[in-house]
């Protein structure tokens, strides 16, 4: 700790950060430009001036910029000082000589740091009369709007996109005194964090042009809480409504997971709950389609069907929420309760919970990510299987490279003169995986093989860590070679971390990570051990358990079950069509939950509309393994209601006794974890409904929020009162508490002076450190501090090539692979095309060339597909887009010959 002097009263500071840190930590209003707490201090922008002083004795004092000055012991500054004062107003009017005066038509406005800084410098008139400078804007693609004009040259963009990002077609262009930021030409950005520039920029200059298409002042939009769930490492959101419909999501901070950063998906991809797939009433086959039927009259038909039937099973899904499946599983009986995952997925995500249960190592937090100095990526292509991941690892490649700069004296916040330091060197990291990743570029070495073969590479890795894990004698001398730098490379490094999950479709490939793993465990190494996960609650489903999707299927087969209930799942995705085709056709009764009209849907005898994510209460489990809570953003229209209820009302049709003791969201909380040990600590995720802030629940919308009566007078010209809800402890209103909730039920952030996303460090204990009163979510596994049983032994034969055969691979996207966002218009918009991907020398063999068909023979259905050219796939392997080309259900890894068309 460092004691300071600001404005002759002294505080305590830590001693490894800027003047401008500790003052903003403190809770002084400073205003800034250039500087992010994530990317550290330049000293572009010169606005965060305050008055140094020597000692007690100096009058006179020097203006320094305080992003660029260390919170050193006994320093001595003035933030209220005249000179201080008028220089940082002067910067901000030599900004808006060329800033257009466009806030009442521009997207950032109540909501601008340009505007709060204006304010807050006391600047607030125009002397100059001159003609502006301005620009050309470019067309950045479906995601991102681009106002040039905005500019004030802060460098963020271009500083978050390609050095912390990793991006290279957004650049700074510069012809004497004009600096243009954007691309070298018209054209979509290619990074996959792109997005974040919407909550980087100060300004208007890069804008969310979804939200364009529906656009509303931040002080207008309703929010609540949410997590992302477009992969499985819960990201934490916000969702915000307007006039009964989802307008945008942000990034709602939590230091353990997300940080300040989404990927492009999780914060596009919402635009499936407006789109065209979205069920809105109850439908019920008649005549052999579906059409709706009232909802009283569902109401019947379910009491007709469910009251003393014997034969119903429910199919749940890693998709829906614990609340729900438990819901299912309590009416249906946990015997007859199926978890709702592929049987081989099903298979992998018991497998990774067993190995983070028993050891040998924790599972990281994202920001344990971002410091581990080491890495290895076996089987996973994290870039578009968990984004979030791929993001954490380009700064972790930084960490044994600053210590370079340590020795050097130079602060980590100082961020200019740390890369100017390091330059281009990175620390280790490896990525095995079967094709090319959107992350080699910062990798130390990469390895190109089949699953099979990247499991052997890893046991290797495990033998050269501990000659006590098994050998793989007949590994080729490259690959041997390789796994004796990697487990060289995690031995020297103080945070070592190993990657993996079920990508690959290969179990041999997970336990060769544990192996990796539990070698650096035994050496006495603080290793972490992170599993992606297939789906937003996949871990969470598993936990919750359930028989294999094959079991139900046998179960309708021998009579045994005739009514089905499917809770947010398209079975086609996970099994083949043929074997889910006879499944539905011979159920007696099958009904749906879900939001989605997916095929499994259009083979139901009864669909009921669930809410999505932003329509609905409740917990996800994330990959990490920690539990979080998301809320409802608005209550949604039309005989939509959350899945969980609609559950609830079967019980009540069923005749079942929880229907009476189950009314709210913390009443099936308390069953869920009275029931299931291993789910006990949910509780812990966010307050109950009952919590109160000075007797007040607390506000989803600003205290701007307007238009409450003129919105509904088509209906009412009397203001209604705003709706209850019985399930959260956050009012339908911008009536309630709204200075300091707590983290997991803030809505959004904002402070007085501070209407843009800068005023979450109000809301932190420390500047990039945890909320103020914890960050969201709780841990539900912790291995034990000795880790139980042995090294995998089970090591793989090599992977062989057949004559006339190929291995067929998913290859994952971003855009496209995963169920919900590829619904949304601008995400689908970037999907790739169907396409089958081999290598030149297998092209060669075909006589094939990029572009021509090829005929994919699988599960005795026949698909046509056209060749894409991948040079770096292994040799018998062939690789196809993942959610893009319809082959997930049909049991992968598989063999498939391929044919010439």
């Amino acid at each position: 700790m460092a004691k300071i002097w600001v404005d002759d009263k002294w505080y305590e500071v830590g001693a490894d950060q800027s003047l401008l840190e500790a003052c903003l930590e403190l809770g002084f209003d400073l205003p800034y430009f250039c500087w992010h707490p994530a990317l550290g201090s330049v000293g572009a922008c010169r606005q965060c001036a305050v008055k140094q002083y020597r000692d007690e004795k100096d009058t006179r004092g020097r203006l320094v910029m305080s992003c660029m000055t260390p919170a050193s012991e006994g320093a001595r500054i003035s933030i209220k000082d005249a000179d201080a004062a008028s220089f940082r107003a002067g910067v901000v009017e030599g900004l808006m000589q060329n800033h257009p005066h466009d806030c009442p038509v521009c997207d950032e406005g109540g909501e601008c740091h340009l505007q709060d800084m204006t304010v807050m410098t006391g600047h607030n008139y125009r002397q100059t009369t001159y003609p502006k400078r301005t620009f050309r804007n470019q067309n950045l693609g479906p995601l991102i709007n681009h106002e040039m004009n905005r500019c004030i040259q802060c460098y963020r963009c271009v500083r978050y996109y390609r050095e912390y990002a990793g991006g290279r077609d957004l650049d700074a262009f510069a012809s004497r005194n004009q600096v243009f930021f954007g691309r070298h030409q018209e054209g979509t950005l290619q990074n996959e964090f792109a997005g974040n520039l919407v909550e980087i920029c100060p300004t208007g200059v890069f804008t969310d042009k979804t939200l364009k298409k529906h656009y509303t002042r931040k002080w207008d939009l309703q929010m609540a809480p949410s997590v992302c769930v477009h992969c499985g490492l819960g990201c934490n959101t916000t969702a915000a409504e307007r006039y009964g419909s989802l307008r945008r999501i942000l990034n709602r901070y939590n230091g353990h997971v997300n940080g300040y950063f989404l990927c492009d998906r999780g914060r596009f991809g919402y635009e499936f709950v407006r789109g065209e797939q979205r069920i809105k009433q109850t439908l019920a086959r008649q005549d052999g389609k579906l059409k709706p039927l009232p909802k009283a009259k569902a109401i019947e038909q379910l009491g007709r069907v469910l009251p003393g039937n014997q034969k119903v099973i429910g199919i749940g899904s890693p998709r829906a929420s614990l609340e729900a499946n438990f819901a299912l599983r309590t009416l249906v009986g946990p015997e007859r309760f199926f978890s709702g995952m592929s049987d081989q997925g099903s298979h992998l995500v018991s497998l990774m919970e067993e190995i983070l249960r028993q050891g040998p190592a924790r599972t990281p937090s994202l920001s344990e990510i971002e410091i581990s100095d080491a890495v290895l990526v076996l089987g996973e292509d994290v870039t578009n299987v968990a984004p979030r991941i791929a993001l954490a690892l380009r700064q972790s490649v930084r960490q044994q490279p600053m210590e370079f700069t340590d020795k050097l004296k130079i602060p980590r916040w100082l961020d200019h003169a740390v890369r100017e330091a390091i330059q281009d060197v990175k620390g280790p990291l490896f990525i095995a995986a079967p094709s090319a990743t959107r992350l080699d570029d910062a990798a130390t070495a990469t390895y190109r093989a089949a699953p099979d073969d990247l499991a052997r590479l890893g046991f290797a890795i495990a033998h050269a860590l501990d000659p006590q894990a098994p050998d793989v004698p007949d590994l080729a001398a490259g690959a041997r070679s390789l796994a004796e730098q990697i487990a060289a490379a995690l031995k020297s490094a103080k945070r070592p971390l190993v990657i993996s999950g079920p990508s690959s479709s290969s179990a041999a490939v997970i336990e060769a990570a544990a192996n990796v793993a539990r070698g650096l465990a035994k050496a006495g190494q603080a290793v972490g051990l992170a599993f992606t996960m297939p789906e937003a609650n996949s871990l969470g489903a598993n936990l919750m358990g359930g028989g294999d999707l094959s079991a139900a299927f046998k179960a309708v087969e021998e009579g045994r079950a005739d009514t089905v209930i499917i809770l947010e799942n398209d079975l086609y995705l996970k099994a083949p069509a043929a074997a889910v085709d006879r499944f539905l056709d011979a159920a007696r009764h099958v009904i749906a939950i879900d939001y989605l009209s997916t095929p499994t849907v259009a083979k139901s005898e009864l669909a009921l509309p669930a809410g999505a994510f932003a329509e609905s209460d409740g917990t996800l489990v994330s990959s990490e393994g920690r539990a979080q809570r998301f809320f409802q953003a608005y209550i949604p229209k039309d005989d939509i209601q959350q899945s969980w209820r609609w559950l609830i009302e079967m019980m009540r049709a069923a005749g079942r006794s929880e229907a009476e003791s189950w009314s709210t969201l913390d009443d099936v909380i308390a069953a869920l974890a009275q029931g299931i040990s291993a789910l006990a600590k949910i509780t812990e995720a966010a307050p109950s409904a009952k919590f109160r802030k000075l007797g007040e629940k607390i506000a989803r919308a600003p205290n701007r929020y307007s238009g409450r009566t003129s919105m509904l007078a088509n209906i009412n010209v009397s203001e209604p009162k705003p709706p209850d809800d019985p399930d959260s402890a956050l009012a339908f209103s911008m009536e309630g508490y709204q200075e300091h909730p707590p983290p997991s039920l803030t809505p959004f952030f904002w402070a007085p002076g501070w209407n843009s996303i800068q005023s979450l460090n109000k809301f932190q204990s420390e500047i990039k450190g945890p909320l103020r009163g914890g960050d969201p979510g709780v841990r539900l596994i912790e291995p034990p501090e000795t880790a139980n049983g042995s090294f995998f032994s089970s090591v793989p034969k090599p992977f062989a090539a057949r004559p006339e055969e190929w291995l067929l691979v998913p290859l994952y996207h971003i855009f496209g692979s995963e169920e919900l966002s590829r619904q949304a218009p601008a995400v689908a918009e970037l999907a790739p095309k169907p396409y089958l991907a081999v290598n030149s020398e297998d092209a060669a063999h075909l006589q094939v060339q990029a572009g021509d068909q090829i005929e994919v023979n699988l599960a005795g259905t026949a698909h046509r597909l056209p060749v894409a050219i991948h040079p770096d796939l292994p040799k018998g392997i062939a690789g196809f887009p993942a959610g893009v080309v319809s082959l997930e259900g049909t049991g992968l890894l598989a063999w498939s010959k391929l044919s010439r068309l």
